[in-house]
């Protein structure tokens, strides 16, 4: 993929914002977008202010992420499952709120979980989101009932940008093209509104239509999104027909890492990513997912047979059996089996002692750690969104009528 182009202006020499905002710190750094810790100068208001192409954002600001309360937990005593249980109904609010609404984050991760100092999560960076028109993508209800976010949704997902200082001469469509590099932890994305604006500066320069841009003609997704650690199995083998399912995926990974405080699979390569997970789940078979055959890759990347696969129990020491449940429920290769935000709330898990404690009682860290995903030591150093063979085993390539078939013994 080739590099972005390099934008020919900085925040620092915008006048309109330099005139309203003083900039405080850069506070997140990613591919396509840095984003700005800033002061309202009119009322002292702590904003978070995010390039965006020729645009500046202003958005909510929130100090910390999910990533950082696992990092301190790992440094500290750990996370009691009162705790693990309210960060988790939370996500699990944002994730319900999005799905309802036919929503597709496909970046879900700790990094991309936002936290107020008042522990409230919020989920955030919909740079790669997509609202699902087809509705037979996704294993969802035929008719699913109208949708009225409730205090708790909203109180979950990433409050819009205002749009005081919104300029943009380029469509506000995100290519998928583009999406298949991490944006960062830092920064929060969500649907501009320009409803406070006399004049609409983005005027006939943009759409809010709700279509996949850069897809083919079939309307298909691209596989190239979210982040390999958090990656579904139907991704990695290059689906383009997909659904919510994704998000309930990475919901799986990131509530594994909530138990244990490390990551689930940390494949250094989308094929080493595959062999992690067929490791512990099995190998991909027609018996375990009707139809998988089809996926677009599956003929052209196989795996030795894994004979005695390790389990989720492995991957999740000393949890107990209804934590581990929890995990199988969405960690599991067809999509069509995996449980819905929805269901998820209402499992007994939440109801049982010890029960999910106040978020006033959460511990929020200060600021976002130095050991996040874009960080040198971090957990997060090898967990690209790019396809590669660096630093795997031998692989043995054989000539097929459809092309070659790799092999990695």
């Amino acid at each position: 993929m080739d590099n972005p182009l390099p934008k020919s202006w900085s925040i620092h020499t915008r006048p309109e914002i330099i005139a309203k905002y003083q900039i405080l710190e850069r506070v997140g750094a990613g591919a396509y977008s840095d984003v700005y810790k800033g002061r309202r100068l009119s009322d002292n208001l702590i904003v978070a202010l995010k390039e965006d192409e020729d645009a500046v954002l202003v958005l909510e600001f929130l100090r910390s992420d999910l990533a950082s309360v696992i990092s301190d937990a790992k440094r500290e005593s750990g996370l009691s499952v009162g705790e693990i249980k309210r960060w988790m109904v939370q996500i699990l609010c944002g994730v319900d709120a999005c799905h309802r609404n036919m929503i597709v984050h496909r970046d879900l991760k700790p990094g991309n979980l936002l936290v107020g100092d008042d522990g409230v999560l919020k989920l955030a960076d919909f740079g790669q989101a997509r609202i699902l028109l087809d509705h037979e993508l996704v294993a969802a209800d035929d008719n699913p009932p109208p949708f009225e976010p409730d205090a708790a949704d909203q109180e979950n997902i990433c409050q819009a940008p205002q749009a005081d200082e919104v300029k943009a001469k380029h469509s506000m469509h995100e290519t998928d093209k583009e999406t298949n590099v991490d944006d960062g932890n830092g920064s929060c994305f969500a649907t501009c509104t320009t409803s406070d604006i006399e004049d609409d500066p983005f005027k006939s320069s943009y759409s809010y239509e709700a279509e996949e841009a850069g897809n083919d003609e079939r309307g298909a997704f691209t596989s190239c999104v979210g982040t390999r650690w958090f990656r579904s199995p139907e991704l990695l083998y290059g689906s383009t027909a997909y659904g919510l399912e994704v998000d309930l995926w990475s919901l799986g990974c990131i509530f594994a890492e909530l138990f244990t405080l490390r990551p689930l699979f940390p494949g250094t390569s989308d094929i080493d990513q595959l062999s992690r997970i067929i490791s512990v789940l099995g190998n991909l078979t027609e018996e375990v997912w009707p139809g998988c055959v089809k996926l677009p890759d599956y003929q052209t990347i196989s795996f030795c047979k894994v004979e005695d696969p390790s389990g989720l129990e492995s991957c999740l020491p000393n949890r107990s059996t209804d934590e581990i449940s929890l995990v199988r429920k969405l960690v599991c290769y067809d999509p069509a089996s995996r449980a819905s935000a929805a269901e998820l709330l209402h499992d007994k898990y939440f109801n049982e002692e010890p029960l999910p404690v106040p978020t006033s009682e959460l511990r929020v860290p200060l600021t976002k750690g130095n050991q996040d995903e874009d960080s040198p030591g971090g957990w997060y150093d090898n967990m690209g969104s790019d396809s590669d063979f660096d630093e795997f085993g031998p692989l043995n390539v054989t000539t097929t009528n459809a092309g070659f078939s790799i092999r990695f013994s």
